[in-house]
């Protein structure tokens, strides 16, 4: 075993530590803008809840009068129609902003129509020729109206507040005024949370004291006048709240209240205001007036009050988890991912659960936040979880891989790469079909000819590394076509296609006779090399068959296991029998019936002999390999080879007479030939002495 699987579980171990302390150190960093990525990641997160989860309940009471394009430049009027309607020749006579008599006016019309609160998103701090008119409406209306004041957070905070003429001093501490300032996030300046309530400590950004003056905002002024003062959050902290649906405040066109046609359409003449809670403020197409929020980035600021009045009246906030159950999640998160990684040894299943889990508890934050206000920590956990699952995977992986390799680099020692590669990427599979399969298969047997009776003369230590390096050559040839070593036999070789992986008859035995075609070029090039060195040349007899075989690990359970993956059967006998023939016939390979009909159409094939093996009731023809269809060979052999084809076949047609003088005519030009010497002597005989009826040019075998 590598020594990183010796180590697996404190490395796994240490995997998942690091990925949850580096996690917590970026949380505690959460102020620097680097490392800060995490925990916008987290806030990006608690945004998406707020848009696709639950929304606070709408207000329909809730009414949004806005100063927009159409209120800064009204639509053409008749000369009688701006006569009789004040507010409109106090707009016309000169640009916003106009004579706060229009806001009296305003206040006259929402109120007297029965609204029960009118507020001001805006800061009437400068004077104005009309601020009598409006202060007497004020005082009118005193219990269901308020202004908004500011502060001005780049000149120390001074408060920016509605001039004395309007409401006298000290103007916060008057029920009609309220700061409308709303604070961003710092980290993305995005509105999440709201001040009802704020000291000057605060807006200096030092904590609360109580001794100080407090201050409250336009919408906790608002939910006064409502009634509902008790749900004013005082605690002097912001709370995050839960957002309205996001187009639920649609602005509606100041300038519509004081037209009588808008009024009476539109405003049902003033029953449409009746209880309603009404804001004045500029809309987002005018003074962009807009703001960032979960909703999006252009949320109209005087909606955020709406907003803010809407979750207070619900009770809809938000609250996070505490930091301590928050640490302890991410910590539990990389111990879970530990204990998955290290005792689910199933890679595939592991990756499952990493991404069920991770979804599991994406669904409990969402019920979390629905159902119960709470945020959950969600992105720090699961980044704890899969980082520390996915490195964990991959160092199982990698460990996996390591054994491969080791196992890999040990087996090819004794087998064949493509048999490595089988057990090793499909171990079910082969070792499935190591049961006993039926397959079809090529066998190839080699031998080499007379090395029983040199063995007998030659020095042993040359002899070894003689056929060592012959072995080594040939067994080469049958990686390189993709066969698989059976086994060796002595100085024989057994290689298969098809026993392990088969990319089809056709194809393995293609492969095998390339085979038989690599051995017989290094065969020469060994001996060539062998003559210089003053050592025996050595010949060999190829036999390679096609057919139906059980494949199986064959061997001894008992006492001592030893099983060997192998093939037997009729057609691995037969390519054995057709090695010993070569020897009979003079050539080095024979091909049987079944793989010359495979291989045909790309090599260059020989008949040699119709031919019954010992054990064997049938006939098979035999023929011999010449060469590659697509590779050079000796054309003046092949245009020759036809005489001798046509030889064979007159012989088998009991035509000797004529098969003689074919053969005879083929061995004038290679008169060294075996094969049609042979036929030659064979057509003699049998023309001088024909054979009888029965007689259908097989030769029978009766020895191995």
């Amino acid at each position: 075993m590598h020594w990183l699987g010796r180590h697996r579980l404190p490395i796994l171990g240490a995997i998942c530590a690091f990925w949850t302390l580096l996690v917590l150190s970026l949380h505690f960093a959460q102020g620097l803008p680097f490392f800060s990525t995490l925990w916008r990641s987290e806030q990006s997160f608690e945004d998406l809840l707020q848009r696709e989860g639950r929304k606070t309940a709408t207000h329909s009471d809730f009414v949004f009068l806005g100063i927009d394009q159409s209120t800064l430049q009204l639509p053409p009027l008749a000369p009688d129609e701006l006569a009789n309607n004040r507010a409109f020749q106090l707009m016309t006579e000169r640009p916003f902003p106009w004579s706060r008599e229009v806001w009296a006016l305003l206040l006259d019309r929402l109120l007297g129509a029965g609204a029960r609160v009118v507020m001001f998103d805006m800061i009437f701090n400068q004077p104005n020729d009309g601020d009598a008119a409006f202060h007497d409406a004020l005082e009118r209306y005193r219990d269901r109206v308020v202004l908004g004041a500011n502060f001005d957070m780049q000149n120390a905070s001074q408060a920016v507040l509605p001039n004395s003429q309007l409401i006298p001093a000290p103007q916060l501490a008057d029920n009609r005024v309220g700061y409308v300032i709303i604070f961003e996030d710092p980290l993305d300046q995005k509105i999440r949370s709201i001040r009802y309530t704020i000291t000057d400590r605060q807006l200096a950004g030092l904590p609360p004291h109580p001794s100080q003056e407090v201050y409250e905002s336009l919408s906790a002024r608002v939910l006064e006048k409502l009634g509902h003062a008790q749900d004013v959050p005082r605690d002097l902290q912001a709370h995050q709240i839960r957002f309205s649906a996001p187009d639920v405040f649609r602005p509606r066109p100041l300038y519509e209240v004081f037209d009588p046609k808008f009024w009476h359409a539109n405003y049902a003449d003033g029953d449409f205001f009746k209880n309603k809670v009404v804001i004045v403020g500029s809309s987002a197409q005018v003074a962009h007036d807009v703001s960032a929020t979960p909703l999006g980035l252009d949320t109209p600021g005087p909606t955020l009050h709406l907003h803010a009045i809407a979750a207070a009246l619900n009770h809809e906030f938000l609250r996070a988890t505490p930091l301590s159950l928050d640490y302890a999640m991410v910590c539990g998160a990389g111990v879970l991912a530990w204990t998955l990684i290290a005792f689910v040894r199933r890679p595939l299943i592991c990756l499952i659960a990493l991404f069920a889990i991770s979804a599991a508890y994406l669904g409990l934050a969402r019920i979390l936040y629905d159902q119960f206000g709470v945020l959950a920590m969600v992105v720090p956990t699961l980044s704890t979880f899969l980082s520390s699952g996915l490195f964990g995977l991959g160092f199982e992986y990698t460990l996996e891989r390591l054994e491969k390799l080791r196992t890999r680099r040990t087996l090819e020692r004794y087998v064949s790469k493509n048999l490595v590669k089988e057990i090793l990427d499909n171990p079910g599979g082969y070792y499935s079909s190591m049961l006993g399969s039926r397959k079809p298969v090529t066998v190839l047997f080699s031998d080499l000819i007379g090395f029983t009776s040199l063995t007998e003369r030659a020095d042993p230590v040359v002899l070894v590394k003689q056929l060592n390096e012959y072995l080594s050559r040939m067994v080469a040839g049958v990686f390189e076509n993709d066969g698989t070593l059976d086994k060796f036999i002595g100085d024989a070789i057994m290689a298969v296609w098809g026993n392990v992986s088969s990319r089809g008859a056709v194809e393995d035995a293609k492969a095998a006779v390339r085979t038989a075609l690599a051995m017989r070029r290094e065969l020469v090039t060994l001996n060539e090399n062998w003559r210089s060195r003053g050592m025996t040349e050595l010949g060999f007899g190829v036999g390679i068959n096609h057919g139906d075989a059980v494949v199986g690990n064959i061997g001894s359970y008992e006492p001592h296991e030893r099983l060997d993956p192998t093939v037997i059967g009729d057609a691995v006998n037969l390519a054995s029998r057709l090695e010993a023939l070569t020897r009979i016939y003079g050539v080095d390979i024979l091909l049987g019936e079944a793989v010359c009909d495979l291989v045909r159409d790309d090599f260059h094939l020989r008949t040699v002999a119709r031919a019954q093996v010992k054990g064997k009731t049938e006939p098979v023809d035999v023929c011999t390999l010449i060469a590659a269809r697509n590779e050079d060979a000796d054309l003046e052999f092949l245009r020759w080879l036809e005489s001798y084809e046509e030889g064979i076949r007159k012989f088998r047609e009991r035509d000797f007479s004529q098969a003689k003088i074919l053969f005879s005519r083929f061995l004038e030009f290679y008169p060294d030939d075996s094969l049609a010497k042979m036929y030659v002597e064979r057509a003699l005989e049998y023309e001088q002495k024909p054979p009888d009826e029965a007689w259908n040019a097989i030769e029978v075998f009766t020895k191995k």
